[in-house]
């Protein structure tokens, strides 16, 4: 069996904290394994009327916001092997298609859209079970307010 995997860290970026935070973990990763990030985003076409498609790109809005989350991940210091894509078609499958040849992908837990509360988001629960190498979910970390603050029972269990 010979191994397709390249030596570089896909990270899936959609503009939220969540993706973000996960880029900033995939940079620590990637220095420690002195592997290069290759961080991506992508797009779908909405149907929209197509007077309203001359001011508007969705290709340029995906690109703007994968600069974004570059840049306030990096704060305008990205590592210096940081490559970056902006894909047409679906999150989910242009990611595990990405990880046939990557070391590693890396995603925030929960991207925009979707319903809150839930554990993970759709992209990253079909990355999780569909990727052809080993994926991170990264977990951003939230302010708990006394409501929903976890028993003395649940706090053993989470570290």
């Amino acid at each position: 069996m010979s191994n397709t995997h390249s030596h570089h860290i896909v990270v899936g970026v959609d503009g939220s904290d969540s993706s973000i935070d996960a880029l900033r973990y995939a940079a620590r990763l990637g220095k420690a394994l002195k592997e290069p990030l290759h961080v991506v985003t992508t797009w779908t076409a909405p149907p929209i009327d197509p007077y309203l498609a001359i001011e508007w790109s969705p290709s340029e809005f995906a690109r703007e916001a994968l600069d974004e989350s570059i840049q306030g991940a990096f704060a305008g210091n990205p590592p210096h092997d940081l490559t970056s894509e902006v894909l047409l078609g679906s999150a989910a499958r242009a990611l595990i298609g990405l990880s046939k040849s990557a070391s590693m992908l890396v995603l925030g837990s929960r991207g925009h859209g979707g319903f809150v509360g839930l554990l993970l988001g759709s992209v990253s629960a079909a990355c999780a079970e569909h990727a052809h190498c080993p994926v991170l979910i990264v977990h951003t970390t939230k302010t708990v307010d006394s409501e929903s603050a976890p028993s003395s029972s649940d706090e053993d269990l989470n570290p």
